[in-house]
């Protein structure tokens, strides 16, 4: 029996009657006579069944070690389909597209830190009185350059840039952080994932011995990766509460302009207009970014040009001695003074930094360019000048320290400039909620979320979405902090807790990008990490300074938030390490026959499950419960690889489970984070069979170019030829054998020579046509009798000597998540009558 083991040795090796011989490829393929091991490292055990069906015919001939390049294997046939349809990083648009995409911006991106203006100044000199007008420089000082250090330096000119292929948030840096390194704990990985032409795998160069350290730490310490997981859940955690206090923070801020309008409202009747606003704006949430987008862009825009006049208008009428505190020397003045009351008014002044991490997070709906050309010319010079003109009015009114940005307008202008900063402070609110929804996606798609339904509100581009249950349990929770707290000092401190937490996550996780990715020089990425985490560190100091004050309960929402995300990544990695243990073996597969022990009825059976290797254990639950069995099965496992898109002819990975008797396949369908499953049951059925025919088509050319190769063998120790296939990705597979071409050449000039050997090679291609024929003919006649959906639901329950801890958290927390979760099914419209259900508990 001919045995075929795969190996992918740094150096490799050629084996000659038991000596093995040095050689320098990367990946080489190894063919041995009478060798049962195998080093296939995706079926491990059951391998050694294997060699018997991986060849057509079972003959005992000899066969070589043939060199070649990057290994293909029949997972990788689907992947090699397309040479690469890597998308264009800069892309070009007309001038036209540009402006659109600037109005969308203003009205996605910038709402958050566009109506900061609102209440910085409020928040920070909101325990303390102002006293000397100094005081006001080296106030306006701290914000101005945190203006310029946190959105602009940190986020503008290098956060961005951290983008997954677009996709911007903390779980976009971890997906880059997990494709580079074997970071993920759940060991669902391929190495035909690598091969995505949107996957764009960037190894750390041999010279720079740093990253590869790093990188070998990271892949070989679990506790390093649960670490790593920790911090991007938490980051998570902080994204979503972040999404809570926001809009409570912007609209409440708003309509707080009314007491100084009218000064007969009270605080009671201003939350409970908040209270309506927010109802509204939740509504609205769901007819999408791009419509809302177009809508609001330009409102945003008089937004941020009401900014910029009020605080000329301002400058003009009460001086400019205000310009001063460009010199940062005012801060160090006004910590000498007071020092007390300016490490508490920090908190405040982070505040101005709000929505730094939106522009990151909501970047999937835009470009690079767009977002840093509308904050440099646009957002930034009307901050600016909003709160130039704020502090010019403060010198001059000491005692107006509440409520100065509306204290600041003109009376003609009140009215108007009132009615568009509500307008703004609701455009603000959608900014954090789409930035929340871009986010649990990514999440729920590496498995650290439970999943949900996501509705795709574009059609032009599919990372506008909306989460239908996120969307009204934000707005719950939303009502309920209005409700508890009922003013903006204090729901400012919980804000600026939420803020700090996710910039401090973004600056370990881009730091590792800088290592690990970028290859950055160690200097600069200790001087980023220092510098940045040092300041946030010192806000976050004051923040925590009033967390008595209520901010605890944010603290509490977002650990119970993380726990929900962390008991379900435990969970599914249990869930899917007791799959694998499970499995069934090819000894048993071998004993039952190609009928499986039961009968095989005409029809296509799709057994869903989890596992990307082996057989599924729920096999053998539907072997013996049903009657019968379709008479072709395959296992479809649907799985999320880190990378945003997934080409949709690269979509499929097929491999040969049993003997070909046995009509048994697995597929492997991948999905992007940012991919659209919605397909129709109908369409994913026809492009499943599309693919399992080119599958077998490019199998069965492999095995006659393989055939070739056996009968020729007296003549290559003659005469050294070489067969190579070209696969699109560059990938090169040599057989050790002339080309077909070739071949009939060489025969030509000798015509008894040319008979004795075009016979044979004639009926042998002629079995392999017929044998070819006989399968998709099978295929076509198992598609016309039905295809049905056997879903296998496989629940776990801890053991019963396991701890407390375990057994509350599997048979109770993580049960209720996986109950209450939508199904993976469930994006595709499938009949029932095309569905057949089996339970399976697993012990763990």
């Amino acid at each position: 029996m001919v045995s075929k083991t795969y190996i992918s040795p740094k150096i490799g090796s050629e084996r000659e009657n038991g000596n093995l011989v040095k050689m320098d490829s990367t990946e080489s393929r190894w063919v041995f006579q009478n060798d049962e091991e195998d080093g296939s490292e995706e079926e491990g055990e059951e391998s050694s069944h294997r060699t018997s069906y991986e060849s057509e015919e079972e003959d005992n001939v000899e066969q070589r070690l043939i060199r070649t390049g990057p290994r293909i294997d029949s997972f990788d046939v689907e992947a090699l389909e397309v040479p690469g349809a890597l998308r264009n990083e800069y892309e070009e648009f007309s001038l036209g597209r540009n402006i659109v995409l600037a109005v969308q911006t203003l009205g996605v991106v910038f709402g958050d830190v566009g109506t900061s203006p609102l209440y910085t100044f409020d928040v920070m000199f909101n325990k303390y009185s102002i006293s000397v007008k100094e005081d006001v420089l080296g106030a306006l000082s701290l914000v101005l350059y945190t203006l310029i250090l946190i959105p602009l330096v940190k986020y503008i000119f290098i956060v961005l840039w951290g983008n997954d292929d677009g996709e911007g948030g903390t779980f976009a840096l971890y997906s880059l952080i997990c494709r580079n390194t074997k970071a993920s704990l759940l060991p669902n990985q391929l190495p035909s994932d690598a091969r995505i032409s949107s996957f764009r795998l960037k190894v750390p160069s041999p010279e720079l011995e740093r990253s590869l350290k790093i990188k070998e730490c990271l892949e070989t310490s679990l506790t390093l990766k649960k670490l790593l997981l920790m911090l991007v859940l938490f980051g998570t955690s902080m994204v979503i509460a972040d999404g809570v206090v926001t809009p409570a923070m912007s609209v409440m801020s708003a309509v707080s302009g009314l007491k100084v309008g009218i000064a007969s409202v009270e605080q009671d009747e201003v939350v409970m207009i908040s209270v309506a606003f927010l109802i509204v704006l939740f509504s609205v949430q769901r007819f999408g970014t791009s419509k809302v987008g177009l809508v609001v862009g330009p409102a945003l825009f008089i937004w941020f040009c009401s900014l910029g006049g009020i605080g000329i208008y301002n400058l003009l009428k009460y001086g400019t001695k205000v310009l001063r505190a460009f010199n940062p020397v005012y801060i160090y003045h006004f910590f000498k003074r007071n020092p007390t009351q300016a490490w508490m008014s920090l908190g405040g002044c982070l505040l101005c930094a709000t929505g730094s991490e939106a522009m990151f997070a909501d970047l999937c709906y835009f470009s690079v360019r767009s977002v840093q050309f509308t904050f440099m010319f646009l957002v930034l010079p009307c901050l600016l000048l909003g709160y130039l003109g704020q502090a010019a009015f403060l010198m001059e009114n000491l005692t107006e320290n509440q409520q100065i940005f509306f204290s600041s307008i003109p009376s003609a202008a009140f009215w108007p400039v009132f009615f568009i900063a509500n307008i703004a402070a609701l455009i603000a609110s959608r900014a954090m909620t789409t930035a929340t929804f871009s986010c649990i996606k990514q999440s729920i798609a590496l498995g650290c979320f439970p999943r949900l339904k996501i509705i795709h509100t574009s059609r032009k581009f599919m990372g506008q979405i909306y989460i239908p249950v996120i969307n009204w349990f934000l707005l719950v929770s939303c009502l309920a902090f209005v409700g508890t707290f009922g003013s903006i000092n204090e729901i400012g401190n919980a804000y600026g807790i939420a803020e700090l937490g996710v910039m401090m996550m973004t600056t370990v996780l881009v730091t590792m990008i800088m290592l690990l990715i970028w290859q950055i020089n160690i200097i600069i990425v200790l001087c980023f990490l220092t510098f940045f985490l040092g300041v946030e560190l010192l806000f976050f100091s004051s923040v925590l300074g009033s967390v008595e004050d209520g901010s605890w309960v944010l603290l509490v929402f977002a650990a119970v938030l993380f726990m929900i995300m962390y008991i379900w990544n435990y969970g599914s990695k249990l869930k899917y390490e007791t799959e694998v243990k499970q499995k069934l073996s090819m000894d048993l597969m071998m004993e039952l026959g190609c009928n499986l022990g039961t009968i095989r009825a005409p029809g296509i059976g799709l057994v869903y499950n989890e596992l990307v290797k082996g057989i599924p254990a729920i096999l053998g639950h539907f072997l013996t419960t049903l009657p019968a069995i379709h008479s072709m099965i395959i296992f479809v496992c649907i799985k999320y690889v880190p990378v945003p898109v997934v080409p949709q002819n690269e979509r499929f990975l097929f491999r040969r489970v049993c003997p070909k008797s046995y009509h048994m396949f697995r597929c492997i369908a991948r999905y992007g984070y940012k991919d659209v499953r919605k397909e129709h049951h109908q369409t994913f059925e026809q492009l499943l069979i599309e693919s399992l025919e080119k599958f077998i088509r490019r199998e069965a050319q492999e095995r006659s170019l393989e055939s070739d190769e056996d009968d020729d063998t007296d003549a290559e120790e003659e005469q050294t030829f070489s067969r190579v296939l070209v696969a699109p990705n560059g990938s090169v597979y040599s057989l050790g054998v002339p080309l077909l071409a070739d071949y009939s050449c060489i025969q030509k000039p000798s015509s008894e020579a040319s008979t004795s050997f075009d016979e044979p090679y004639g009926e042998a291609q002629s079995d392999s046509e017929q044998s070819l024929e006989r399968e998709l003919s099978f295929i076509h006649k198992a598609k016309e009798s039905g295809v049905v959906y056997l879903l296998g639901h496989g629940d776990i329950r801890a053991r019963k000597d396991s701890w407390f801890i375990k057994k509350l958290v599997i048979n109770y927390f993580y049960a209720f998540l996986r109950k209450n979760c939508r199904r993976g099914i469930a994006t595709l419209s499938v009949p029932h009558t095309n569905l057949m259900q089996v339970g399976m508990t697993y012990m763990v």
